[in-house]
């Protein structure tokens, strides 16, 4: 919670190197995780649009991780079960497992989908403004933590040559999934294309404002959904509180940090 929350930076400049170490690595794995959630629910809302078995009866999904596998559970539209399962361990650009049963939902499932369902409920209220570009989607993920659940909102898009950075947003809820804490990353959408007079762009850069000082996890996630579909291995942000960039490179899966006035 503190990684987003507790650093108030307008008018700081200064600030350590391990400290700022210490703060990419944290947004690293966040980033990391949310990418793999989202990716499964990429692969597995694919796969089940291309099965008429699965389609006809499609209710939405659940994605959570067990152990070192993240499972993304589809629901049965209108009950409360399984009907269709992936298993994502080694390889987020196809399951690992698939297994086609209807079973009830276990108890941590079912839990999960109820505190799901409700943040969803709530942070949708209009007293948060979370708002959907026209020609875009929503996307949802869960990921629970020490003192209860994260809610990330990602704007996504079936537009070619384009990365939608932006429009993004965290919720912070308790065990009961009450939400005590939220934040909107970035203030607009970021319309982000790849291509420039028809010739591919290498590389993408953003700023953000000094109320958030990081790349953000969410930044990351983006990036890695996109990158592979508009061939793209890095992307920088201008870091406005600390007049630094923050270069994410993809096939390192690092982050680099560099002083803005050199």
């Amino acid at each position: 919670m503190f990684l987003f929350f507790a650093l108030i930076v307008i008018g700081q400049v200064n600030i350590s190197d391990s400290e700022i170490k210490f703060k990419t690595d944290s947004i690293l794995s966040e980033g990391n995780l949310l990418y793999k959630f989202e990716r499964a629910a990429w692969v597995s809302n694919d796969m089940s649009m291309a099965r008429n078995d699965i389609k006809k009866k499609y209710g939405g999904y659940l994605i959570y991780q067990s152990g070192d596998t993240v499972k993304s559970i589809v629901l049965e539209k209108g009950v409360n079960e399984c009907i269709y399962e992936l298993q994502f361990t080694t390889d987020f650009s196809k399951p690992d497992k698939e297994i086609v049963k209807n079973r009830q939902l276990t108890e941590n499932e079912s839990n999960l989908q109820l505190i799901k369902l409700k943040i969803m409920a709530n942070a949708l209220n209009s007293k948060y403004n979370v708002t959907c570009p026209e020609g875009y989607n929503l996307n949802m993920q869960l990921i629970p933590y020490s003192l209860g659940y994260k809610l990330y909102i990602l704007t996504g898009t079936s537009q070619d040559n384009l990365v939608p950075f932006g429009n993004d947003y965290v919720f912070f809820a308790n065990i009961n999934g009450e939400i005590n804490l939220w934040r909107k990353f970035h203030s607009r959408l970021i319309y982000t294309p790849t291509l420039y007079n028809g010739k591919q762009i290498v590389g993408l850069i953003h700023s953000h404002l000094k109320t958030e000082p990081y790349i953000t996890a969410t930044d990351i996630c983006t990036f890695k959904l996109y990158a592979d579909l508009c061939i793209l291995n890095n992307f920088e942000v201008l870091s406005t509180a600390f007049s630094k960039y923050f270069r994410y490179d993809l096939k390192e899966d690092k982050i680099d940090v560099r002083d803005a006035n050199k």
